[in-house]
């Protein structure tokens, strides 16, 4: 038992490593690349763990041969283009001026079910709306929709709108966040005053948000029962 306890705390943080090497990409975000080798990390990880027997370098070596191997194909594909379509392939349409390309996606194996979900994920639920689809490499599916589908915009409407600074946090569940603080140009002075004004402690804080105009939320954490 003891040996299995050990094993796991030398395991998992090279799994950790090499997993946040990659990136912080979703399993649906992955390129083939990157889906092969978390899939071959995670086999290659449980071998010395259900076999005492074999030698903890046994999984370690070839974890680390496998996430030097990522960094150098990432490496690669960045700076060839034409690696990079071999490897992950290349955007591709299947709904142009509106009208579905049958071909293409019987190409790709997407079928219409597939199409219809990923618009509605996008907030699409009307097939004539679409202007343009496509099938990105990782499989999503980003849509333009029509002119007369799209939500109007201040620039459609000739409305001249500052650009404002969206909200940070400055706390959250009672922790100060000095990024926040430094991005929405609030002092310790001025986070202080915020508190006192609402009679509240940081500690009692579940969320705050400001800009540098003021306070835009501030929820109080509820009592524990």
């Amino acid at each position: 038992m003891l040996t299995s306890f050990l094993r796991v705390l030398v395991i998992y943080p090279i799994v950790v490593f090499g997993v946040r090497l990659m990136g912080k990409r979703q399993i649906g975000e992955l390129q083939p690349t990157e889906l092969v080798v978390t899939i071959l990390i995670s086999n290659i990880a449980t071998l010395p763990l259900e076999d005492q027997n074999l030698p903890l370098l046994m999984g370690i070596v070839p974890m680390l041969v496998l996430i030097c191997f990522e960094v150098l194909m990432s490496w690669a594909v960045l700076r060839s283009r034409k690696l990079r379509h071999l490897l992950s392939g290349a955007p591709q349409i299947i709904i142009r001026d509106g009208k579905i390309d049958q071909k293409k996606m019987t190409e790709l194996r997407f079928s219409l079910d597939d199409l219809m979900t990923s618009l509605r994920s996008l907030g699409i639920f009307d097939l004539t709306e679409v202007q343009l689809a496509v099938v990105e490499t990782n499989g999503q599916v980003s849509a333009y929709q029509k002119a007369q589908a799209r939500a109007a915009t201040c620039g459609d409407l000739r409305l001249r709108v500052p650009d404002q600074p969206p909200p940070e946090v400055l706390i959250a569940d009672g922790c100060l966040s000095e990024d926040g603080m430094t991005a929405a140009g609030c002092s310790n002075d001025r986070l202080n005053r915020i508190l006192q004004h609402h009679g509240l402690a940081q500690e009692d804080v579940f969320l705050l948000t400001a800009d540098q105009n003021g306070v835009k939320s501030l929820i109080r954490k509820e009592a524990s029962v």
